[in-house]
């Protein structure tokens, strides 16, 4: 019985990550953990503490990797923006293993800051929603610095509306 309670648990599990959103998979394992532990303990409270837990733990795990996914974008972008002078533009391209936050645009430098503290550049970028020619396409603005021999991204407001919160 305990066994297959937790096998129908795991399932449930795979396929609520597969058929939900990433905001609601930590939801959905909490639900199914919180409920084949009270079925297997019978005791509402462990599964109420089972299901918050898993729900805890999941969230963090899909946030931390979507962070990621994110850094890898932010990143590729400024690299770009290091290499690119002021007034041009180039494409830019990020590809997962998992399919999961690829995207692409252009990078377009507007301006270039140098300083005694550091050399920034800013730029504005697009990101194309799909693949197909008619994709929306939308557009933010950003600064990245030099850091030792890398550029890396140096704003968070202007970000915001496309990655969120999880920068």
């Amino acid at each position: 019985m305990r066994e297959r309670a937790i096998l129908v648990a795991l399932a449930c599990i795979g396929a609520g990550a597969l058929v939900s959103g990433c905001a609601s998979i930590g939801a959905a394992s909490g639900a199914v953990a919180g409920i084949a532990t009270g079925a297997v303990t019978a005791n509402p409270a462990v599964g109420i503490g089972v299901g918050i837990a898993v729900q805890s733990a999941t969230d963090e795990a899909v946030n931390r990797y979507m962070r990621a996914m994110h850094r890898d974008q932010q990143d590729a972008i400024a690299a770009l923006v290091g290499q690119t002078p002021v007034g041009a533009a180039q494409p830019w391209r990020v590809e997962h293993t998992l399919p999961i936050e690829n995207g692409h645009g252009e990078v377009r430098v507007t301006r270039e800051i140098d300083s005694a503290l550091a050399t920034c550049k800013e730029f504005a970028f697009s990101f194309v929603d799909g693949n197909k020619p008619d994709s929306k396409v939308y557009w933010f603005t950003a600064s990245a610095c030099k850091q030792g021999a890398q550029w890396k991204w140096a704003s968070a407001e202007p970000a915001v509306e496309r990655w969120g919160t999880l920068q």
